[in-house]
């Protein structure tokens, strides 16, 4: 990949310091807001040729926003993000990764709507499989998604290219969503943090819901306390949305920093029944030392497995329902890949119209049983995924028997926690032997973000990860994809 050499340009360090200390810099007047922008586009046209990580970029836009925001007003004060290519932004294409879509949005989602009103800056739209399928990002329409830490592994999917622009240094933060793991994969992929809130807590808005409800929009960020000051903007629902989270007053960034108490902590490496998904010894290394830090750090650690019985047909059927729906969106649906157009028809024919509302009351006595274990603990960890990134290709290309078996095997810990809509989040802990991102997940009882934030932000204190750079973030000497 590269000699092992890098140095950090200016741009690159000012993009590496993140969204809260950025807005602070534009708060205070010592840098302004078009500064960023031209930092990070000046590092979009530099590393995106080896990454595809951005699908597009709204450069007039975004400096026009850039040179309005004279006053530095908000938590995001002039930050630019980046935009997964699922969320609408007012004026802009949303192909869902395909090669037929609709005209230009004509309004924002409501997620960026809160993140403009926070002062942040919409800068590209990043790539995604098609119709967000897949925990991997590569498409007949824009090509393979490449992973910052090593060109021929994904970054994951389907946020995908929101990972690689984040953890690359292209832009300090971004959006993404999640159904069954596209937040929480692509971060445990890239060395990042990522967050599935509490289903309810972020607005799906245009849309009442996505997925039967198993997804959510949410933010990707480098440190714990980025991610919270994210979540803090991105949170609220409005009319319309169908479900809603506990009430939460207090701040998601102030609670990365505050002590968590002491917590009784499960820990679980089990599947979900029949699954059969191999963990990597780095992977398992990495979830055995977490528990030992946590166990240092006072609090009670119990070794207990949720009782997930079939939580895995609840997803499949709302992941594929979800499929089935979102082509609805394509239109010309010739134009979708093969392996595609057979996960819109396995939705059509295993969950038809008839079925939704069966499905959704047998998926609420499975939940019922899983959160018993919350009545006994505070949180579970996780691994955060079997292995450390795929080839950059993965199941791009393959059947969908392949594609199915290979998504299972990789990512068997994260889908059960979109079925019962608990907040979870995946952090790094460590590099792997091929030096790779190694990553765990916590999961936490609805609406506890909070104590979530806080055990990661201690976590984090412990065994810091925010100086660790990717190579291809340093540009120079890095081979562009092929």
């Amino acid at each position: 990949m590269c000699d092992g050499t890098r140095v950090a340009s200016s741009d690159e360090d000012l993009i590496f310091r993140g969204p809260g200390a950025l807005a602070e810099l534009v708060r205070s007047g010592e840098v302004h807001p078009r500064e960023l922008v031209e930092a990070c586009l000046r590092r979009i046209e530099e590393l995106n040729p080896r990454l595809n990580a951005f699908r597009d970029t709204m450069a007039d836009e975004a400096l026009a926003a850039a040179d309005a925001a004279a006053s530095g007003d908000g938590l995001l004060a002039g930050v630019p993000l980046a935009v997964k290519d699922d969320t609408a932004v007012a004026g802009q294409l949303m192909t869902r990764g395909s090669r037929s879509y609709g005209p230009a949005a004509e309004a924002d989602a409501e997620v960026v709507r809160r993140l403009r009103a926070a002062g942040a800056i919409p800068i590209g739209i990043t790539n995604v499989p098609e119709l967000m399928i897949w925990p991997w990002t590569a498409s007949d329409a824009n090509g393979i998604t490449r992973n910052p830490w090593d060109l021929t592994r994904s970054p994951g999917g389907s946020s995908g290219g929101s990972a690689a622009a984040v953890a690359s240094g292209m832009v300090p933060a971004a959006t993404g969503s999640d159904g069954g793991g596209s937040i929480r994969i692509p971060a445990a992929c890239c060395g990042l943090v990522g967050i599935k809130a509490t289903r309810g807590r972020v607005s799906t808005q245009p849309e009442d819901e996505h997925w039967l409800g198993m997804s959510t929009f949410g933010p990707l960020a480098r440190t714990v306390a980025d991610s919270g000051l994210l979540l803090d903007v991105m949170q609220g629902t409005v009319a319309g949305d169908l479900d809603r989270a506990p009430a939460f007053d207090g701040s998601y960034r102030d609670a990365a920093t505050a002590s968590p108490g002491r917590l009784r902590i499960a820990v679980s490496r089990k599947l979900t029944p029949g699954l059969m998904a191999p963990i990597s010894d780095d992977q398992r290394t990495a979830w055995e030392q977490t528990g030992a830090l946590l166990s240092e750090l006072g609090h009670e650690v119990v070794e207990r497995d949720p009782p997930y019985g079939n939580v895995s047909m609840h997803f499949i059927q709302g992941w594929v329902r979800g499929i089935y729906e979102d082509a609805f969106n394509i239109p010309d649906q010739s134009k979708l890949e093969p392996l595609t157009r057979k996960m819109v028809a396995v939705g059509r024919r295993l969950v038809p119209d008839g079925r939704v509302e069966r499905v959704r009351l047998a998926r609420g006595r499975t939940v019922a049983r899983i959160l018993r274990l919350w009545d006994e603990v505070d949180v579970l960890m996780t691994p955060g995924l079997a292995t450390t990134a795929l080839p950059a290709e993965a199941g791009y290309g393959h059947g969908a028997l392949y594609a199915f078996n290979l998504a299972g095997r990789f990512t068997p810990w994260t889908s059960p926690f979109n079925v019962t809509g608990q907040p979870a989040i995946t952090l790094p802990a460590g590099v792997g032997s091929d030096g790779l991102p190694l990553s765990v997940q916590l999961v936490g009882r609805h609406g506890a973000e909070d104590v979530l934030y806080s055990l990661a932000g201690q976590i984090e204190a412990a065994r810091p990860w925010a100086d660790r750079r990717p190579p291809v973030s340093a540009g120079s000497g890095v081979p562009a994809a092929v």
